[in-house]
C-alpha cells in the first residue's frame, strides 16, 4: 500500500512505524499520487477538490495537528476520503508557547534587551516589568490546549477563567458568557479553530470590554483576532501587548501592528518543538495503521 507525504515528513520514522505492507514516499511524483491510498499531510498543504482528483485511490489523509482550515471537508467526503487529525500530540508545546508569549510581553524582554544592547541602562526605570501572579487569564476555548494553559498559568499564581459553550468547563473557572470572560481578563488566550463564527471574534467591540492594559495571545489560528482593531488598541494603551503565532494568510503578510514594540511574532511554530514534531508524526503514522488495519482509534473529522 502506498502512503505519501504531502509536505516535509520524516521518511525513516514513518517507514519504521508503518512497517511491512506499506510503501512510504516522502516526495511523491504524479504517478505516486495516483497510486496513494494514504497520505500524511502537513498544515501548509491544501487539500481541495483538485488535490483529491490527483489521488483517485486515496482513502485516508491524516493532518499533522488539529487544524483543518486548509482542507475542503465536503470535497473529501464526496471523494470518499476520510480526514483525520492528531489531537493532543503538540498540546504541551503550544501551551508552553502561549505562556512564553505572556512572559515575554509582561516582562518586556525585547525592549529591555535593547536597553542593554544599546547601553541605555539609565532608562530601565521607564520599562518596569509586570507580573503574571495575581492577574486573571481568560481562555477562549477549553480543549486540550486550553486545559494545559490553565494548568501552567495556575503554577504562576494566575486566576483562570474559561469560556467554551461546546466543552465542559469546571464550575470554579467557568465564565457564564463571553462578555463576562472579557470583562475579567487581564490576559486573553485564544484556543478555538477558525470558522465563519470565530473569524474576527476579537475585534473593536470585544477589545473595549477588556480591562485597560490587557494582553491578547493567539496561538490558535489567524483571522480570529482582528489586527486592525488590535493595532488601534495597542496605540492607545488599551492593549499592553499582543502575541501572535498564527496568521491569515500564511506565510504572514506584513501588517502595521507587526512594527510595534509590544508585539511578539512567531511563524506558527509553537506547536513544532522537537518533541512535539516527533509525537505528531508518530501519531499520524499510527493513525494510518489503525485505519487500514482496524487496530485502534482514528480521529476522523469529516462525515462518511
Amino acid at each position: 500500500m502506498v502512503v505519501v507525504g504531502l509536505g516535509k515528513v520524516p521518511t525513516e520514522r514513518m517507514r519504521a512505524i508503518l512497517g511491512e505492507g506499506y510503501i512510504f514516499i516522502a516526495e511523491p511524483t504524479d504517478q505516486d499520487l495516483a497510486k496513494a491510498e494514504g497520505a500524511i499531510v502537513r498544515a501548509e498543504y491544501a487539500l481541495d477538490e483538485a488535490a483529491f482528483k490527483t489521488m483517485p485511490k486515496l482513502k485516508l489523509a491524516v493532518r499533522t495537528g488539529v487544524g483543518v482550515d486548509r482542507v475542503d471537508l465536503k470535497a473529501a467526503s464526496a471523494a470518499g476520503v476520510a480526514i483525520a487529525i492528531t489531537p493532543g500530540a503538540n498540546s504541551n508545546a503550544v501551551a508552553e508557547g502561549a505562556l512564553a508569549m505572556m512572559l515575554s510581553l509582561t516582562k518586556k524582554l525585547a525592549s529591555l534587551t535593547e536597553l542593554v544592547r544599546q547601553q541605555r541602562w539609565a532608562e530601565r526605570d521607564e520599562l518596569i516589568p509586570g507580573d503574571l501572579e495575581g492577574a486573571t487569564l481568560g481562555l477562549i476555548g477549553y480543549g486540550r490546549i486550553g486545559k494545559k494553559v490553565a494548568e501552567l498559568a495556575g503554577a504562576f499564581g494566575m486566576k483562570v477563567r474559561a469560556y467554551d459553550p461546546d466543552a465542559e468547563v469546571p464550575l470554579d473557572i467557568k465564565a457564564l458568557s463571553f462578555s463576562e470572560l472579557l470583562r475579567d481578563s487581564n490576559y486573553l488566550s485564544v484556543h478555538v479553530p477558525l470558522t465563519d463564527q470565530t473569524r474576527d471574534l476579537i475585534s473593536t467591540e470585544q477589545i473595549e470590554q477588556l480591562p485597560y492594559g490587557a494582553i491578547i495571545i493567539n496561538v490558535s489560528r489567524g483571522g480570529i483576532v482582528n489586527l486592525d482593531a488590535a493595532h488601534d488598541a495597542l496605540n492607545t494603551g488599551k492593549l499592553a501587548g499582543l502575541g501572535l503565532d498564527s496568521f491569515d494568510p500564511e506565510p504572514a503578510v506584513w501588517h502595521k501592528c507587526f512594527d510595534l514594540p509590544n508585539v511578539v511574532l512567531t511563524p506558527h511554530v509553537m506547536g513544532l518543538s522537537n518533541r512535539a514534531r516527533e509525537q505528531t508524526f508518530e501519531a499520524a503514522a499510527y493513525s494510518v495503521r489503525n485505519f487500514f488495519e482496524e487496530t485502534g482509534p482514528v480521529s476522523v473529522v469529516n462525515p462518511k
